[in-house]
């Protein structure tokens, strides 16, 4: 049985975009090494931040809440169980399923649902249910920094769980019924809906590996209408001799769009990454937030964005400012 350290890896970041639907075949992938189901971990109750909470094994799971996602910034670190994370994967976190579990994830404002493999532990924030790998997130077509959901755990063919083993998704399932779906979401509506990242951070830092500790860098949207940035998004071109004037969008005194280009548990960090990409610091709870702007228009934001990512900082995205 895991002990309450190995448990206490959680997630919290949004980003990434939809680019292609699951695959069509539950085959798994001959060059992917496949990881095991067994052995399956409960682990014991733990506290954060004076919430405490109690794995179990629960057959007949099923429940409605807000799932966000995590992205590449957490690419290679251990998973509670001892995995590799792997932003790409169709994998979950949940605060108290087993691990592994098996679980249908419903987007409650389109009725699509996919098959996620259950593999770490978080959101540490109590007002998410369910926090997405970036392939997950992607596959589901989540667009928003936190959506309604349904998690239903399930038991799988064997087929589609070797498939899920190896990283890859399997087919949808079948949309769910429109009846069903205003249950769903009448039941979604009681809920308080989550927090901006300002309170929520105020709490302990959610972490998101069996080594990491809370206070771990990460990256934090400020609300649920953080929009997933375009991926792989081009770094500026060189400007020359005579464009240095232009090579950059102007910041404005009050404009639309900022750049999120990230928070980090030390202002020292902080004020490095803002240095490096012409940004400005702001605490934010326990964390101190770096961004760009504000800018007039989304296309200079985008800009402002590929300057982000050109210096390092994947999961940027490009916010409204409030």
């Amino acid at each position: 049985m895991a002990g309450a350290a190995l448990m206490l890896s959680g997630c919290g970041s949004f980003d990434g975009t939809r680019e292609g639907g699951p695959a069509a075949n539950p085959a798994p992938a001959a060059t992917v090494a496949a990881v095991p189901d067994v052995p399956v971990k409960i682990g014991d109750p733990y506290t954060i931040d004076g919430v405490t909470y109690t794995p179990a094994d629960i057959p007949d799971y099923d429940d409605v809440g807000y799932a966000s996602w995590y992205g590449d910034e957490l690419a290679g670190r251990p998973t509670a169980n001892g995995e590799t994370f792997d932003p790409a994967a169709i994998s979950a976190a949940h605060k108290t399923l087993p691990l592994p579990s098996y679980v249908e994830v419903t987007a409650l404002d389109t009725g699509r649902t996919i098959l996620v493999r259950v593999n770490d532990r978080g959101p540490m924030v109590g007002d998410r249910l369910i926090d997405l790998s970036r392939g997950a997130a992607e596959q589901l077509g989540l667009t928003a920094g936190v959506s309604a959901v349904r998690v239903r755990r399930t038991n799988p063919i064997a087929a589609e769980r070797a498939q899920l083993r190896t990283g890859k998704p399997v087919p949808e399932r079948i949309a769910t019924p429109d009846s069903l779906l205003a249950i769903l979401r009448n039941k979604a509506k009681a809920l308080p809906v989550p927090k901006a990242a300002a309170a929520s951070a105020a709490a302990t830092a959610p972490i998101a590996s069996a080594n990491a500790k809370p206070g771990d860098d990460r990256f934090i949207a400020d609300s649920p209408a953080t929009v997933m940035p375009t991926p792989k998004v081009a770094p500026p071109a060189k400007p020359t001799a005579g464009a240095a004037a232009t090579a950059k969008p102007a910041a404005v005194a009050s404009g639309k769009y900022v750049v999120q280009v990230g928070a980090f548990s030390t202002e020292a960090r902080a004020n490095a990454a803002a240095k490096s990409v012409g940004g400005h610091v702001t605490k934010a709870g326990q964390l101190w937030r770096v961004r760009i702007g504000p800018f007039a228009s989304d296309a200079d934001a985008r800009s402002g964005l590929a300057t982000a990512k050109a210096k390092g900082f994947r999961d940027a995205v490009v916010q409204r400012n409030r």
